[in-house]
C-alpha cells in the first residue's frame, strides 16, 4: 500500500492516484482504473466534468477491492447551485453511498462563498468525508482560512515546471495538503535534459524523478494514463529518494517564479 497523508477531519489520503481526465467513458476509463487497483493504487480522481464517472464506478465494482479501501475524489461544476443535487447525481453515476473528496472545481466569485457552506453541509451529513478545492490561489485559499473553514485539499496543477513555491508552502503552513494535477507537464516534462539525466543517472524513468520531486515537496499526485505499463512504473517512486542537489535542480526549473496563484501570472 502507499503511504498515506492525513486530512482535516481524520481522513487517510493515498498520496499517489490515478487521474481520469480526458479518458474516454467506458472501456479505456474502466480498464485504466482496473489496472491501477491492481497495482494497488488506493486513489481515484474524477469529475462530473469529465463524463467517466460511471465507467469509474464500474471498474471499482468488477475490481473487488473493498469500498473502504479506495478513496474516491469528484467534483462540483462551481455554477451548479445546488451542490447537494450535484452530488447526488455523481453518487448515482458512481454507484457509491459517498466521496472520500468533493472539491470545488475551479472558483467562481459569485457562488464561491454559498457553494463552500454547501459543501460543508454535505460533509456534516457524511456523504462527503473530505471537502476542498481546486485551482485557487493563496488569496481564494486565504478567505476560506481566515474564515475559519479551510479546506482539506487545494488541487493545483504542480510539477518542476509549475512549482507554485508560495501557494505550496501556504498551504502547508495551515494545513492544507496540495494535490499536483498535471504532476509530469502532460508529458511536456519528460524530455527536460535536467529530468532525463537525474533519471538516468539514478536508473529511473523521467516520470518518476518527477513524481518524486512533487512527492518529497509533500503533494498528493494524480498522474494520468491508460497504459498498463506507464500506470506500473508511476506506482515505483516510493523506494527511492531525490538528493538535496537534485531536488534544487527541479526546483530550479520552474516558469512560475514561485507564484501563490493557481494559475500562472
Amino acid at each position: 500500500m502507499h503511504p498515506t497523508v492525513k486530512l482535516r477531519g481524520g481522513a487517510e489520503m493515498p498520496m499517489l492516484g490515478l487521474g481520469v481526465w480526458q479518458m474516454a467513458a467506458g472501456s479505456e476509463t474502466e480498464q485504466a482504473v482496473e489496472w491501477a487497483l491492481e497495482t494497488g493504487y488506493r486513489l481515484v480522481d474524477t469529475a462530473s466534468l469529465y463524463r467517466n464517472e460511471q465507467s469509474v464506478g464500474a471498474a471499482l465494482r468488477r475490481s473487488g477491492v473493498p469500498r473502504h479501501e479506495v478513496f474516491v475524489t469528484t467534483k462540483l461544476l462551481p455554477q451548479h447551485t445546488n451542490a447537494a443535487t450535484e452530488l447526488q447525481r455523481s453518487l448515482d453515476r458512481l454507484g457509491l453511498d459517498y466521496v472520500d473528496l468533493y472539491l470545488i472545481h475551479w472558483p467562481i466569485p459569485l457562488f464561491a462563498g454559498r457553494a463552500w457552506r454547501r459543501l460543508a453541509a454535505l460533509q456534516e451529513q457524511g456523504v462527503a468525508r473530505a471537502i476542498g478545492v481546486s485551482n485557487y490561489g493563496r488569496g481564494r485559499v486565504k478567505r476560506l482560512v481566515d474564515g475559519r473553514s479551510p479546506p482539506a485539499v487545494n488541487q493545483v496543477q504542480f510539477n518542476p515546471f509549475r512549482f507554485r513555491r508560495r501557494l505550496l508552502e501556504y498551504c502547508l503552513a495551515h494545513g492544507i495538503v496540495l494535490e499536483a494535477y498535471s504532476p509530469l507537464a502532460r508529458g511536456k516534462g519528460l524530455e527536460s535534459p535536467v529530468v532525463t539525466e537525474i533519471a538516468r543517472r539514478l536508473e529511473r524513468t523521467p516520470a518518476q524523478v518527477m513524481l518524486r520531486w512533487a512527492v518529497q515537496h509533500r503533494a498528493v499526485v494524480i498522474p494520468k494514463s491508460s497504459r498498463a505499463d506507464r500506470i506500473r512504473s508511476n506506482a515505483q517512486v516510493f523506494d527511492f529518494e531525490l538528493g538535496a542537489a537534485d531536488m534544487r535542480r527541479l526546483d530550479a526549473l520552474d516558469r512560475t517564479r514561485g507564484t501563490s496563484r493557481a494559475y500562472l501570472p
